[in-house]
Parts: structure tokens; C-alpha cells; sequence
């Protein structure tokens, strides 16, 4: 069975090299010179994000980088450092940059007042020039939040919001110990739109309970309230990363097969509805510029999501574990808080560890993400971008062609000389395709989540 066979642990591969390659060697001072030397380097907008990891409980299926907020005081301590952070970077930056991305994630960002928010926001916009119409964004956990609070994150700057529902069904949610919205999604979603704000709601698939007849209850109450954008993640079993996720096994986790159920149930549901499919998870409106990006095959991915070129920027990352993603190089900070308030309040970077890429392993991050977001890749379009030849692009990979055909006899890949393109009911396994090319991936002891 395709499934069985394919149901392995692989990459997720948000960045190439996966963050678990990332090195302790990689030094603050690497990072500094790898942030001024960005400035010259493409794409040469600037991404921010901001991690603000606390919640107001923690749910069982959480693989994020979180903490429980217990101390309201060193919550107050961090969101200062993460500003001080801010400043100690920014000056590194060329005025003549703007920022086309800011993205807010957790832990839960809206534990935060609004006011709190605010303050950051201003100052990337005291700082930078925007682009005409940058991506604005914020994670919302809808469970705690009023109608104040919704109505005002337009209002500071935010033009797209990710509601967190994870499932309609309260049951479900139960088992996962997730809290259900505090007020009508549906309330939340035309409120926002009278304030022209595009909407994403975010659902998980493969948590306890749920049946194919459930999730599809799910997807189509989803589809009632026609967001821009829906969301299918599937569920990452990674209990060595969260302990707190064996509590679902104690209700049950569907199998592989049942969870590919849901998932092809509920991407069928969405096509019948007119949303079209965004690399492994994502459906949007016709109209939604991730659409338009993939019909030109210039779809791009870093770790705020799923982009256009237009939006596209490298990523300078703020707060605890916040990974910063340059054109040549990865840093993480510090997953310890306390460590982090005293490195920053000593004016220090609070660089964990980080990787540098190289030149081998630019084209290769080029041909995985091409082939994550776009289902295809071909040889001389990225040899062109490199300079190079489409010989010495496939030098660089793990370029098997008995895998290849074999992949193609399972019916995940149709490929030739030219380049691979991944077969649209195959998408759930692309990662798997691009395992397949990954020289790091030969011999490795590294931990990952499977497919499905």
C-alpha cells in the first residue's frame, strides 16, 4: 500500500537544511556578519517575525515552541527584551530595505494586550518603509479573545489574522484540551472583513476522535464562512519534542490510512467549493495571490508560511527559539527565557546555534523548495538562477534515477530529463520526493514527523 510505504519519517523541510542540522558551533558573531552582510543579498526585503511563546494553557497537540504563562512579571521582562533585541538588530539593517513581512507567532501572540502588540509594530514602522500592501500577520487562539480585542488588530496594522480553530467539533477539542472560541467564528470572520482583513482559519487533522464524517462536518462549516485562506495541518506526532502529547494516545490517534481519509475528504470538499490547493496544506480563493503565484510557479515558502515573490523577504527573527533565515545562513536564539532577558539585557545575541550554507547546499534548498511549493522543478531554471549547468545541479543532489522510477511506477512523480513534477494526488507525500534528493538524508540519526 502507497501509504504504508510512504508513511515514513521525513523532513518537513520549512527550511533546508532542517532546523534539527543546526549546529551549537555557530557562534552570535556569525550571525551578526551574517546579518550586514544580508544587505547585499537577495531577496532584499526584510521579513520580521516575533515569537511571543506564552499561553493561557497548554493543549496536548502542540509541537510549537511554548511555555505556560505563570509569571506575569517575566512576561513583562521578555516582551521588553524582544524590543531590545529589535534594537540591537535594526541598526544592522540598510534603511534602504523594506519590510514586506511581519509575522507574529507563538506560544499564543494575543496572551498579549493589544497595546503590547502595538508598541512592537511601531517600532519595525519607526524604523522601515513598508512595501505598497506588506503581509501583516497574526496567530490568534480564538478561545480568549473579545470583540474588543479582534476589533482592534486591524486598527494597529494587521491586515491578515490565522484563527486557530482546529475543529467545530467541541468533542474533539475536548481530547486535545483545546479551548473552543469565544465568540462565533463566523461573527469573528465579518467583522474582520468589514475592516478589510483577509482571514485565515487553521485546522488540524489526525487528533483523537475525529471520523471522516466529523472533519467533513468541519470543513464545510469552514467553507460556510468562506475565509481567504484554509488551512489543513496535519498532525505531527513528535511526543520526544512535546511529552504532552502521549496524553492522546491514551484517547487514540487515528491510523495512517484513516488520516489520509481525512485529508482527501476534506481537500475534496474544498475544491468542490472553488478553493484551489497551495502546496501541502493550503486552500485559497481564486483570487488569492498565493493562487496566481502558483499557476506562475513562483510560489515560496519560509518559516511565516507560504509566500509570493512579492512578499518574500529574508527573516529576521525576534524572541526565544526565533529562527532567523538570510540568504546564506540560519541562526536560532536561546529556548531558555530567563537566558534569553539576561543575554539581551547584557546587549549580547542570544544565538542557540545556527547553520551556514553552503554553496552545494544553496542550489539544493533551491530544487526542495521548488519542489514544496510548486510540485515541480526543473533542471535548468534552477541551474540559470545559479549560474550554472543542469549536470552540475543534479551533481549536487542525491539524484537516483532507480528511485526516481520507482517513485513514478508508485504514481507520486512523473520525470525526464527535464526536470520532476509531483502528481496533484500526491501532494501529501511531496516531502517524501524531496527526501529523495537530499544527501543529508543518506546517513542521518535525526528525529522527523511522518507525512501522514
Amino acid at each position: 500500500m502507497i501509504v504504508t510505504k510512504y508513511n515514513v519519517p521525513v523532513p518537513r523541510y520549512t527550511s533546508y537544511p532542517p532546523a534539527n542540522f543546526f549546529s551549537p558551533s555557530y557562534t552570535a558573531e556569525q550571525h551578526r556578519q551574517a546579518v550586514i552582510e544580508s544587505n547585499n543579498m537577495e531577496p532584499s526585503h526584510i521579513s520580521i517575525y516575533i515569537h511571543l511563546p506564552f499561553c493561557f494553557h497548554m493543549c496536548y497537540y502542540c509541537g510549537c515552541n511554548a511555555f505556560l504563562l505563570t509569571d506575569k512579571s517575566t512576561a513583562a521582562k521578555y516582551v521588553e527584551a524582544v524590543k531590545k533585541e529589535m534594537r540591537l538588530i535594526f541598526p544592522m539593517l540598510s534603511k534602504n530595505r523594506k519590510v514586506s513581512q511581519i509575522h507574529y507567532g507563538g506560544g499564543t501572540p494575543t496572551s498579549y494586550s493589544v497595546n503590547i502588540i502595538k508598541e512592537i509594530n511601531n517600532l519595525v514602522f519607526d524604523e522601515f518603509e513598508c512595501i505598497e500592501d506588506p503581509e501583516i500577520a497574526i496567530e490568534c487562539h480564538p478561545g480568549y479573545l473579545s470583540e474588543e480585542y479582534w476589533a482592534t488588530l486591524p486598527e494597529i496594522g494587521f491586515n491578515r489574522i490565522s484563527i486557530g480553530v482546529q475543529d467545530f467539533n467541541r468533542e474533539v477539542l475536548k481530547a486535545s484540551r483545546r479551548k473552543p472560541s469565544r465568540l462565533e467564528v463566523g461573527e469573528i470572520i465579518a467583522k474582520l472583513h468589514q475592516q478589510n482583513v483577509s482571514v485565515n482559519l487553521d485546522f488540524i487533522y489526525g487528533l483523537p476522535l475525529q471520523t471522516e464524517t466529523s472533519f467533513a462536518e468541519t470543513v464545510l462549516e469552514a467553507i460556510r464562512l468562506q475565509p481567504e485562506r484554509i488551512v489543513t495541518f496535519s498532525y505531527a506526532h513528535v511526543p520526544w519534542v512535546n511529552p504532552l502529547q502521549k496524553k492522546l494516545e491514551e484517547v487514540g490517534l487515528p491510523t495512517a490510512p484513516e488520516k489520509e481519509k481525512l485529508f482527501n475528504t476534506a481537500s475534496g470538499l474544498l475544491q468542490e467549493a472553488g478553493y484551489k490547493t497551495i502546496g501541502l496544506d493550503h486552500f485559497v480563493l481564486l483570487e488569492d495571490e498565493l493562487y496566481k503565484a502558483v499557476q506562475e510557479k513562483t510560489l515560496h515558502r519560509n518559516f511565516q508560511g507560504y509566500c509570493t515573490r512579492r512578499t518574500t523577504g529574508q527573516v529576521y527573527a525576534f524572541g526565544v527559539t526565533g529562527i532567523s533565515q538570510l540568504a546564506t545562513s540560519y541562526s536560532q536564539n536561546t529556548k531558555d527565557i530567563s537566558g534569553y532577558i539576561s543575554q539581551i539585557e547584557k546587549g549580547d545575541l542570544p544565538i542557540l546555534k545556527g547553520y551556514a550554507l553552503n554553496p552545494d547546499e544553496q542550489v539544493t534548498r533551491a530544487v526542495i523548495t521548488s519542489l514544496m511549493c510548486n510540485n515541480y522543478v526543473r533542471w535548468q531554471e534552477v541551474a540559470a538562477s545559479f549560474r550554472t549547468t543542469p549536470e552540475r545541479v543534479k551533481a549536487t543532489l542525491h539524484y537516483d534515477e532507480k528511485k526516481l522510477c520507482e517513485m513514478e511506477e508508485d504514481g507520486l512523480i512523473e520525470w525526464d530529463d527535464e526536470g520532476i513534477r509531483v502528481r496533484p494526488e500526491a501532494t501529501p507525500f511531496v516531502r517524501n520526493v524531496a527526501a529523495t534528493l537530499d544527501k543529508l538524508m543518506l546517513y542521518t540519526d535525526k528525529q522527523f514527523s511522518k507525512p501522514m
